[in-house]
């Protein structure tokens, strides 16, 4: 049940960096509309995983994009 969950998130973070371009974490937290900060790291995990998007650290946030 946890990996469709991931899935499922990640489907919504792939899409919304599709259309937005590069996200900050928090931002991209709303857009998705996922619940906690846990839910939005598993689906992140799960596009990392299969080198999708990439990250970077920013003063007090992530950006992510896709690769």
């Amino acid at each position: 049940m946890l990996q469709e969950k991931a899935g499922e998130i990640a489907g919504k973070i792939w899409q919304a960096l599709n259309e937005n371009g590069e996200m900050a974490s928090k931002d991209l937290k709303k857009v998705t509309k996922v619940k906690s900060e846990k839910e939005l790291f598993l689906g992140l995990g799960w596009l990392l995983r299969e080198d999708k998007v990439q990250t970077v650290e920013a003063e007090k946030d992530i950006l992510v994009s896709l690769k």
